[in-house]
């Protein structure tokens, strides 16, 4: 877990502007003021001025009146995000009228202040649904150049320290895309590595995994995984990625270079990408429960900016980890 340790000392190094839509709720404002206090973000709440002051008096929170407050019904820049989301969305059919309205919709301020250059990056999700908090940011923040597809990564902290980077691997997609394409499953894996990239501070080595290793099997779902492979390398030579690759050969050097011997990733890699979201998912829980590993995310990859979809059960620890990871994602951005 020195990675987290490593991620908020670069987080205070250089600050960021985190929006949280869901300023009065609980644990947000909570997570809030410790975010302050630590001098991780700059951190912007959107709710109402007097609630979030009334909550955090209750709560005893010393930090939140260093918070900037943004009012849904009334903030300085209504009127220029009203503008800005019809620009954005007239040629779906939007009125002013319904842009007007979403403008005072705390999902869709956020995301505006990130699109006028306002905000970096945000966290929601502690009590909106997923697809209230992506329908928002797909509208207005849009997916980054080259990429149509968002999914979800997650930093596994493994006790088996040969593995990956002492352990941590990146698991993906594991929260979104159930069945991508082979162009969206490359999307997907160039995605997880520039994440790798940004968190990790490593050179991702990205196996895309499949039940056959460079052959071994013949089925419609390894010729995906193959063509997936072939179409990420293109969209970024400078990454090493490789498939079809079973997990094993993926990570245990001995059978890495037995199965694929002329493979750069075999045996070594520190990012495993997985075929669709159901063996995704199953994998990264029973890597949690089973092996007793800690699963930190999920981190949305393939937006413009960084947003992040907290889940509706998560800890004021997870909304605070999550700030930190998504200034990191920030900072990463603004130097290329």
């Amino acid at each position: 877990m020195d990675l987290i340790k490593q991620l908020l000392e670069k987080a205070k190094s250089n600050k960021q502007r985190i929006v949280l839509p869901e300023g009065t709720e609980v644990r947000t404002i909570q997570a809030a003021d410790q975010l302050i206090r630590d001098g991780i973000a700059d951190i912007i709440l959107i709710g109402n001025q007097e609630q979030i002051k009334k909550l955090a008096t209750e709560l005893d929170l010393k930090n939140i009146e260093k918070a900037t407050i943004a009012d849904p019904l009334n903030y300085p820049k209504k009127e220029e995000y009203t503008n800005l989301l019809l620009e954005l969305r007239k040629s779906k059919g939007m009125t002013p009228e319904q842009a007007a309205k979403l403008a005072e919709d705390p999902l869709y301020i956020g995301c505006l202040m990130i699109k006028n250059g306002d905000a970096d990056g945000e966290i929601a999700g502690a009590q909106n649904t997923t697809g209230d908090v992506l329908r928002p940011a797909l509208q207005i923040i849009k997916t980054a150049p080259g990429i149509s597809v968002v999914s979800g990564a997650f930093l596994m902290f493994t006790t088996q320290k040969q593995y990956g980077k002492d352990g941590l691997l990146l698991m993906a997609d594991c929260a979104v895309t159930p069945d991508p394409t082979a162009s969206q499953l490359a999307e997907i894996a160039v995605a997880t590595g520039n994440t790798a990239r940004a968190l990790v501070g490593e050179e991702p080595q990205v196996a895309i995994l499949s039940f056959s290793t460079k052959g071994s099997a013949k089925h419609p779902l390894v010729d995906k995984v193959i063509e997936a492979t072939q179409l990420a390398q293109k969209l970024d030579p400078t990454m090493n990625i490789d498939g079809e690759l079973q997990a094993d050969a993926a990570l245990v050097p001995s059978v890495g270079s037995k199965k694929a011997p002329d493979s750069k990733v075999a045996g070594k890699a520190n990012v495993l990408v997985f075929p669709s979201l159901e063996t995704g998912n199953i994998a990264y829980k029973l890597v949690q429960r089973l092996g007793a590993a800690e699963a930190i995310g999920p981190i949305l990859q393939g937006m413009a900016a960084p947003v992040h979809d907290l889940s509706r059960g998560c800890s004021v620890n997870d909304i605070y980890n999550m700030v930190a990871i998504a200034a990191n994602q920030a900072i990463a951005a603004k130097q290329k």
